[in-house]
């Protein structure tokens, strides 16, 4: 493959734990696959099982899905999570959907992270992840340079799914989606601390389906075509998999007009759907937003500066 530019499991800034694939949307190019896969649900002691072993890696340990607040046991993994990692070590993706309103107190005092992923607008943009990048890129070794330099592989996260842990957060979903017959690594202590020389099978296996490695357009969430190339139409077609509509062109490689993922994720519109639940958000040391609950805003003990509840209140 030559010289690698992917990022060891441990330079991850996150590793999640994905409790579930169940949404509420039905997003275009869904990186979850949650119109297509077969739905799960983490059970707890696969769940114990990971935050256990995480419990000594440094950085943030995420809660994510699908949507992790529809998950029946969402309060109970979150009381465990709490009991092993503190606070500012926790983080979860959420939409805050309705109906979950009830949560507010255990998201604020579990997760000193939150990163709202509201799927409402026309401006959220899908990766086609289901254009396989061996329909693209004919040359073994081209589409190994452009694996190794995936953005997606240097931007999000490993993962731990019910079948395992994962260098990437897309070969965990193509695990689940063709519920592959391979697992992935074993969860147990310092398995985070493995490095790009291990990733070789999990590489070989998923890759290749995934179009994460191409420069390809992106699609916004709330079209209702998915974009799926012949490899991966195939593969549907051979495990009896639904998908909701296919575009089946596939399209430019080079020179196209990518559009931002993150062009909607401004501090105001993440506070107004936080501000359903009665939660506001500050920007903590590291960057994120850290949740508050909207009742402590006034509170005279409040660790909020005059700045911050200027910010929040107008006064």
């Amino acid at each position: 493959m030559g010289f690698t530019i992917m990022k060891n499991v441990r330079e991850n800034d996150t590793i999640q734990i994905e409790i579930t694939n169940a949404c509420i949307n039905n997003c275009a190019n869904c990186t979850r696959f949650t119109s297509s896969a077969k739905s799960f649900f983490m059970d707890f002691d696969t769940f114990k099982n990971a935050v256990d072993s995480l419990v000594e890696f440094p950085f943030m340990t995420g809660m994510m899905g699908g949507e992790p607040l529809l998950h029946p046991e969402f309060e109970k993994f979150c009381e465990y999570a709490l009991s092993k990692i503190p606070r500012e070590r926790l983080g979860l993706w959420t939409c805050l959907p309705v109906g979950y309103e009830n949560y507010r107190e255990v998201i604020v005092n579990t997760f000193g992270n939150v990163f709202i992923n509201d799927h409402s607008r026309q401006d959220i943009y899908h990766h086609p992840f289901l254009v396989a990048s061996q329909d693209v890129i004919a040359d073994e070794k081209e589409l190994y340079y452009r694996v190794d330099s995936c953005e997606f592989q240097n931007n999000w996260s490993a993962s731990i799914n019910p079948k395992g842990a994962y260098f990437c957060e897309m070969a965990a979903s193509f695990a689940m989606l063709y519920e592959s017959t391979s697992n992935g690594w074993e969860v147990e202590k310092d398995w985070w601390k493995r490095t790009t020389k291990d990733y070789t099978s999990q590489i070989e296996e998923f890759c290749k389906l995934c179009g994460g490695a191409l420069f390809l357009n992106r699609r916004s969430s709330k079209d209702k075509e998915t974009d799926i190339s012949p490899t991966n139409k195939k593969l549907f077609e051979e495990n009896h998999i639904y998908i909701n509509s296919i575009d089946h062109s596939l399209q430019e490689v080079e020179a196209c007009n990518q559009e931002p993922l993150a062009a909607y994720k401004d501090q105001e519109y993440r506070n107004h759907i936080a501000s359903r639940y009665g939660i506001f958000l500050t920007t903590n040391k590291n960057g994120f937003n850290e949740p508050y609950l909207m009742n402590d805003i006034n509170n005279k003990d409040s660790i909020l500066s005059k700045f911050q509840r200027r910010y929040i209140i107008g006064k």
